[in-house]
């Protein structure tokens, strides 16, 4: 200890002898520079930034240039492929395609969604042990391959061998991607067929035809007949315009028919609507014909004799004893609604249209014409599709139809 305090003590001395010396012919800068060197630390500068020699160019440019089809999609991820062996920039392109995909009709397309996995670098971000394996090895790379599987997954696209193979051999075989290859697997074949009434892979661009669709899958009848029907709507104006057809139509089962034959006479029929349907990014219009709730004729109910049957009664009247854990608490708002009689889609949702309609139902249900009708028809869209446009008249008969119609009303 001692010969360690001493030789602090000689190095302190000889500091104070050098700045002595320096005092007398050094100026005060740099004198202040030399404190500063010995105390402390030199002064870091401003960070350099030197752009790499081969920035990659913005994507969104890319995809809003040329033809939005399939094949410009591919010529756009084979060009950044072939670009660059490192394939820096892939997780900006990615996203940047997912993005762009449903604008270029290819959202659906399995051989698309191969092609993006494959600009991932191949055995790059594979793990090498299981520590790697299990904080998530390249986190960013693998949230961006799990994206495009739930891209696939919202869009019902199921993936196949060749997407395997690319995950694998990108991210290996534990990775996060692959698992979630693994439950699309499992469970997009479970619920392909779950539902009775799917949906057409490719709707109808006919209005009429369309409509078909839609009243086939609100009816849950499978015996009821659907019917359409044309009207002829003449122009207005002083010469005669092209005429139009707006149709409507109708479907009804066999119970719509007996429950509006049982109809209280002293009840209207309520027409009401628009009502929304969505079928996959189609938006459409139905109307129902309805009766408030105690509208039907109450029947006279059979009363059966409990002696009928001695050993297979008809009727059961037990009393169930309840477990008590279980909570009878909450009250159930139970609201009553009328019946339903019939349904159908229109062209033109006016109340002229819908009129004809009931005139239609008529045929097969002679009682609608001793029944009041009351419309209630709600503000909106209420066509399936757009009539086609009448020829554009000219500024002096539309002002001279105006005018006569201010006379009339006059």
């Amino acid at each position: 200890m001692r010969m360690r305090s001493l030789r602090l003590l000689v190095a302190a001395r000889q500091l104070c002898a050098g700045l002595k010396q320096t005092a007398a012919g050094e100026p005060l800068g740099a004198r202040s520079q030399l404190l500063r060197a010995v105390h402390t630390s030199s002064t870091p500068g401003p960070p350099v930034t030197t752009p790499p020699p081969n920035t990659v160019a913005p994507f969104e440019d890319a995809f809003t240039k040329g033809q939005r089809d399939k094949a410009s999609f591919i010529q756009v991820l084979d060009l950044f492929c072939g670009r660059d062996v490192r394939r820096r920039g892939h997780i900006e392109l990615i996203e940047a395609a997912l993005r762009w995909m449903p604008q270029f009709g290819v959202e659906k397309d399995l051989e698309v969604y191969n092609k993006l996995l494959d600009v991932f670098p191949k055995e790059v971000f594979v793990p090498q042990n299981f520590i790697q394996t299990m904080f998530l090895h390249y986190p960013r790379q693998q949230e961006c391959a799990i994206r495009v599987l739930d891209q696939m997954e919202f869009y019902g696209v199921t993936p196949n061998k060749h997407t395997y193979f690319l995950l694998v051999q990108t991210f290996g075989k534990l990775s996060h991607p692959v698992k979630k290859y693994q439950r699309l697997l499992y469970w997009f074949p479970r619920f392909k067929h779950v539902n009775p009434y799917p949906v057409p892979l490719h709707l109808e661009t006919d209005p009429v035809a369309m409509s078909k669709v839609c009243l086939e899958r609100i009816a849950a009848d499978r015996d009821a007949r659907a019917t359409v029907y044309q009207v002829t709507v003449c122009g207005s104006g002083a010469r005669v315009k092209k005429l139009r057809k707006p149709f409507f139509h109708s479907i009804q089962s066999p119970d719509q028919m007996s429950l509006l034959g049982d109809h209280d006479p002293s009840y209207p029929v309520i027409v009401e609507g628009p009502f929304p349907l969505w079928l996959k990014k189609t938006c459409v219009q139905y109307y129902v014909l309805r009766a408030e709730p105690g509208a039907t004729k109450k029947l006279p109910q059979e009363e059966v004799d409990p002696e009928r049957c001695f050993y297979y009664p008809l009727q059961l009247d037990l009393d169930l004893e309840r477990d008590l854990g279980e909570d009878l608490t909450f009250d159930v708002d139970e609201v009553e609604e009328g019946p339903v009689y019939a349904m159908c889609m229109a062209g033109s949702g006016d109340e002229r249209t819908l009129g004809k309609w009931i005139q239609g139902l008529q045929e097969t249900n002679p009682v609608l014409a001793q029944l009041p009708v009351l419309f209630r028809l709600t503000p909106g869209p209420q066509e399936v599709s757009l009539p086609a446009r009448e020829e554009a008249e000219s500024p002096k008969e539309e002002e001279e139809e105006t005018r006569r119609h201010r006379r009339m009303e006059q």
